[in-house]
């Protein structure tokens, strides 16, 4: 699979100086990791959940999480374990390996002996799965889940990966966050080889505080989420080789009625690329917001996003696509003969490099520069949203 690997390849020649690579469920994690980008939710209850991931696949997702918690009723748990169970068989009769591209598939469990057992009853179509989302991550309720998973593996064969979500009340309030935040990162440093990332789960701070952002706000805009995210990336998301990849927060709304504050889409990209539907379309939906929140993820350190919609996964994508100037400063700084430091001026002569301070934002973006592309230099994410939208 591949990021816009569903649009035609004229097009991807068009869009990009340097096209989005290949990856698939057996690629090295470090890559998986950048690679998740918008991960859409499912309950594990659809009865057509097969032809759901299918038709996803087709739409450009590549990861997907299917779930057994929050999304589904308590009563429901037993018929969507028994559901995943058919689907999974069901994709595995479909595809035979190698037949066919479907996302990185992982699922939210509610215990630790959901693991081993879910593993079992899957069977052969085991090797469809990815791994497995943990909720609510501590380092006392998350080290049975991580247990679980390794055992798991060592019965199957297949290599499984955990995302841990760190959503639990210890982590918001302020007199446990560090304490919290210190347990965390000595559960996931033991199982360092098989954390994919570090997802946040921002709808369950709010709650603690009976919060709920509004469709023309982001997630940093209520200071109490703010705070956590700042500290997540401080103690768990560094770049000095201890860090994890930390995901950013859903997007809840889809469509708004009414709005309070003036649209966040600038018209004047629009105009440029002769997309003003595009632009009208985008704010009818919510999705001006979106946009503003994803650059704020990456602005923050946070790569790829929980996604609830599907709407909501080719903004995630498209602006996640490095621009051609970041692609320049970043080779430019990481130049085999700049390994000394120093100070020089971009090529698009409109700001400073560093050499040293700007190294590790470089490593960062050729990273990202892989699994997602380099746009060409006439391109901008309006015309990779327009590109990317079914017909």
């Amino acid at each position: 699979m591949r990021h816009f690997g569903h649009i035609a390849p004229e097009v991807r020649q068009r869009l990009f100086h340097q096209e989005p690579c290949a990856f698939s469920a057996d690629s090295p994690a470090r890559l998986l990791s950048a690679a998740l980008g918008a991960t859409l939710y499912s309950p594990a209850t659809r009865p057509r959940l097969a032809d759901d991931i299918v038709k996803q696949t087709g739409r450009g997702v590549v990861s997907m999480v299917l779930c057994l918690e929050d999304s589904i009723g308590d009563e429901d748990v037993a018929e969507g374990e028994e559901n995943l169970v058919r689907q999974f068989a069901d994709l595995a009769e479909r595809h035979e390996e190698g037949a066919a591209d479907l996302p990185l598939l992982f699922i939210r469990v509610r215990t630790p002996e959901q693991i081993p057992d879910l593993v079992r009853r899957l069977g052969p179509a085991v090797r469809l799965l990815s791994g497995f989302v943990l909720p609510k991550f501590t380092e006392e309720r998350g080290m049975p889940f991580l247990e679980a998973l390794a055992s798991a593996e060592a019965h199957s064969g297949r290599r499984l990966f955990a995302m841990p979500v760190l959503e639990s009340p210890q982590l918001l309030y302020r007199e446990s966050r560090v304490e919290t935040l210190e347990g965390i990162f000595r559960a996931v440093d033991k199982y360092r080889d098989r954390v994919l990332a570090l997802r946040l789960g921002v709808t369950d701070f709010c709650s603690s505080y009976g919060l709920r952002r509004a469709p023309d706000m982001t997630a940093y805009d209520v200071q109490i989420v703010a705070s956590v995210i700042a500290d997540v990336v401080n103690m768990l998301g560094r770049a000095d080789g201890t860090g994890f990849t930390v995901t950013g927060p859903v997007w809840e709304y889809f469509r708004v009625q009414e709005r309070m504050f003036k649209p966040q889409l600038r018209r004047s990209p629009f105009l440029e690329g002769q997309a003003e539907e595009l632009r009208e379309a985008l704010i009818e939906h919510a999705m001006d917001g979106l946009l503003r929140e994803i650059t704020m993820d990456h602005a923050n350190g946070l790569l790829g996003k929980t996604c609830i919609h599907p709407s909501h996964v080719l903004p995630v994508h498209a602006l996640s696509v490095v621009s051609h100037e970041e692609f320049s400063d970043a080779q430019d700084i990481l130049r085999p003969e700049r390994g000394g430091g120093g100070v020089l001026r971009s090529q698009y002569t409109n700001k400073m490099n560093e050499v040293k301070p700007h190294r590790a934002w470089a490593e960062r973006t050729l990273l990202r520069a892989e699994v997602f592309g380099v746009a060409n230099e006439d391109i901008g994410f309006v015309e990779l949203l327009a590109a990317g939208i079914p017909a």
